[in-house]
């Protein structure tokens, strides 16, 4: 029920945060993006959190990062969109998207859990 819940929330903020980006940028890729980073962050920060204190273990763990999260982050869409660049000769830009994800996403997860640390 935790992860169900969970997934169902992700993916209406994601619906909600990637139409915001693309009535901005006029593309979907900033959208995914978007939500690539800010979820590889709050994944590596609440992995490192201390909850089990004040949070159930349980809903930290099915609910807000398996399911929550999980839905949140945008693996299939940002294939589907690199795909689709590649498909339209965007090559130099699919190269960037997919550089800029990988490396900035991974950095973020890093950042999350620094921010513990701190």
């Amino acid at each position: 029920m935790l992860v169900a819940t969970g997934g169902a929330t992700g993916a209406i903020l994601r619906y909600i945060l990637t139409n915001l980006n693309k009535t901005l940028f006029m593309s979907s890729i900033y959208g995914t993006l978007t939500v690539n980073i800010l979820g590889c962050f709050l994944i590596g920060y609440l992995i490192t959190s201390d909850f089990s204190k004040n949070i159930n273990e349980n809903f930290v763990k099915f609910f807000l990062i398996i399911g929550l999260l999980g839905s949140f982050t945008t693996f299939s869409a940002f294939s589907f969109e690199v795909v689709n660049l590649i498909i339209s000769k965007k090559i130099f830009i699919a190269f960037i998207y997919i550089s800029v994800s990988i490396f900035v996403c991974i950095l973020f997860a890093y950042l999350g859990m620094l921010i513990n640390k701190l």
